[in-house]
């Protein structure tokens, strides 16, 4: 199973996803029945999950249109669309994880006339170890504005796939990670995450969800540098 440290997501490639490299926001971890908390007894704590984090690829988490679309202003802002309400789950009770995360998008236009129908492309890609893309799947969301109204929200969701055998660490290295540690003993003030053994068995074995609109290099870049 991956181990989550303590500590701010990783970095990720999302070059591999979206044509640039840039940070992950993470969610969240597994559900709670899927984690396991282990202390050393020397201030070593971990947790171990089959399940992936889940995240959203900075700057992905949002989309405007403008029209006309040549045009950056902000009198030209035509629809800002946002995912929030990320909610993962997880099954790893077969030979794959399945995990998913549903969420919804909420949408404001600036012309409140009329009814309108705006659709949305999204992607969920399943990530290895911070810079491999394992799958991706494309998705679209339609929000509806009702006429006289600013606002629309719909649901979405996203899933992959991961093999429980490449997410399962090695016995050695758990057994290394989980052994209690007494007082005295020659690695009893040794993190075992700080191990560079144990650091590259984490890695390889570490999956993650990735939830974004599918942008345009210009949507992107906009993104990015406002």
């Amino acid at each position: 199973m991956p181990i989550l440290p303590k500590k701010s997501s990783p970095k990720a490639s999302l070059a591999a996803v979206m044509g640039t490299g840039l940070a992950l926001l993470s969610l969240s971890a597994c559900a709670e029945k899927n984690q396991l908390v282990v202390d050393s007894g020397v201030g070593v704590a971990s947790t171990l999950s089959a399940c992936p984090n889940t995240a959203i690829p900075e700057h992905t988490g949002d989309v405007t249109i403008f029209n006309p679309a040549s045009s950056r202003d902000a009198s030209a802002i035509d629809v800002v669309a946002t995912i929030t309400n990320v909610r993962p789950a997880c099954d790893e009770t077969g030979a794959e994880i399945y995990a998913t995360a549903s969420f919804d998008v909420q949408a404001r236009r600036s012309d409140n006339r009329g009814q309108r129908t705006v659709t949305l492309p999204y992607f969920s890609t399943v990530m290895r170890g911070g810079n491999t893309v394992v799958a991706k799947r494309l998705g679209s969301v339609t929000l509806n504005f009702a006429d006289g109204s600013y606002r629309a929200e719909a649901k979405a969701s996203g899933a992959g796939y991961i093999n429980k055998a490449a997410a399962t660490l090695p016995e050695d290295i758990r057994e290394r990670i989980t052994r209690k540690r007494k007082s005295g003993d020659p690695d009893a003030a040794i993190d075992p995450l700080s191990v560079p053994e144990v650091r590259s068995a984490l890695q390889r074995t570490s999956f993650e969800l990735l939830i974004g609109f599918q942008l345009t290099q210009d949507q992107l870049q906009y993104n990015a540098t406002r």
